[in-house]
């Protein structure tokens, strides 16, 4: 297979006669397989060649970046067909971003690229003061890591660069697992990350993702809220996102529930930082066992959240999901005391707002309960929604009060 080509000399594509333009050029970042003139010499692009995009009558579009290993074949860097995709083409993004988040943010501990909405497709930056952990999760991330880790460096200032390459997007891009500290030193242990009053432990180089999930931030706050002297539940509690805030708000006390015992240690260590153990319990089991037997024990809450995994990551799974959606609301409904509140989160995008309050909804139904709806948050402004790209507002959490 031929090498990647210079981002200074690019390869040419082209899209069909058939093919939506007026979609690209009005922002949607994409182009699928069967848009683009997919002949030998294209076929023949290395994954994360950077090209220049026409239109079928040969008007450039804009550099892209080419994989012919996926399903989507184009990924909509610049709409300037002379653009440079280089250092300084980087960092001019990287310094965009990071301006909007130190709008946010007291403290350098947010997402800082949320891929296409902050203009780097495929690409996720999210930093722990002065390390920064990247997930390459398309092609041309690989290709040009180098560039982007040292504009990512002169501009935020980070010490350590992480490149994390797991996870199911990657599969998606036909490439494979890796892990690697492109600069700087990998830490030694999880970093302490301070947010909404409570203290996180990210093992950025063993947890899932890239240590911790900032998505949560604003529906962690909005929990907590409703925690004040009360007995919470955090079911999928991962770290102990909303279980930690709680605790901060002024929770009674926590009961942690997740699958990964590495995780609920590291919730432990979150609590006695902040002196409040002796107010969290954490269990490990599978959640819906745990369901089960927290209702066989007469247990009640003042406050459950369940916060899965995404159990509808496409659409040939999005009937399955909702139906797992729906089994979480019902076992999770009956736990709530009277008049306490129940949170249901979706990290599914293929599981619309509708279709998953819906599900949640009929869950909460067949529990026995009833309920109302007091609050919907979704991810918090540091995960910028790309308005052309429905897939980037992935994130649902809908509080009911029953």
């Amino acid at each position: 297979m031929n090498s990647p080509a210079s981002s200074a000399n690019p390869a040419t594509v082209r899209l069909t006669p058939k093919a939506e333009v007026r979609a690209i050029r009005h922002g949607f970042p994409w182009v699928y397989a069967n848009e683009l003139v997919t002949d030998r010499r294209t076929r023949a692009l290395a994954p994360g060649t950077i090209a220049i995009l026409e239109d079928s009558a040969g008007q450039p579009l804009g550099i892209v970046a080419v994989n012919p290993a996926s399903k989507i074949i184009c990924r909509m860097l610049d709409r300037d067909p002379a653009a440079i995709i280089d250092q300084s083409w980087f960092a001019t993004r990287i310094a965009r971003a990071l301006a909007h988040r130190g709008r946010l943010y007291a403290a350098p501990f947010y997402r800082l690229i949320h891929a296409e909405a902050d203009g780097l497709p495929g690409v996720i930056i999210d930093r722990f003061d002065d390390v920064a952990v990247i997930q390459p999760n398309a092609a041309w991330a690989d290709t040009l890591l180098a560039p982007l880790v040292a504009a990512l460096v002169e501009v935020t200032g980070v010490r350590t660069v992480i490149a994390n390459g797991t996870g199911r997007a990657r599969g998606l891009e036909g490439l494979e697992e890796v892990m690697d500290v492109p600069h700087g030193t990998a830490p030694d242990a999880p970093i302490p990350v301070p947010m909404n009053g409570a203290t996180y432990l990210a093992d950025v180089m063993g947890g899932q993702k890239t240590g911790l999930f900032f998505d949560q931030r604003e529906n962690h706050a909005f929990a907590a809220r409703l925690a004040e002297g009360g007995r919470v539940l955090d079911m999928f509690s991962h770290v102990g996102g909303f279980g930690l805030a709680a605790l901060a708000g002024g929770a009674q006390s926590v009961l942690a529930v997740d699958g990964s015992q590495p995780a609920l240690e590291l919730a432990a260590q979150g609590a006695e930082q902040m002196g409040l153990s002796d107010r969290l319990t954490v269990r490990k089991g599978d959640a819906f066992a745990q369901l089960t037997a927290l209702s066989e024990e007469g247990a009640t809450f003042d406050l459950v959240i369940c916060d899965p995994p995404a159990f509808a990551p496409s659409r040939q799974a999005l009937d399955a999901g909702l139906r797992a959606y729906e089994r979480v609301a019902r076992l999770a409904a009956p736990l709530v005391a009277e008049g306490g509140y129940l949170v249901l989160c979706s990290c599914s995008h293929a599981a619309d707002l509708a279709k998953f309050r819906n599900a949640c909804s009929r869950g909460i139904g067949r529990g026995g309960r009833r309920g109302q709806i007091i609050h919907t948050g979704f991810a918090g402004p540091d995960h910028p929604l790309m308005p052309h790209l429905a897939e980037s507002g992935y994130l649902k959490a809908v509080f009911y009060r029953l």
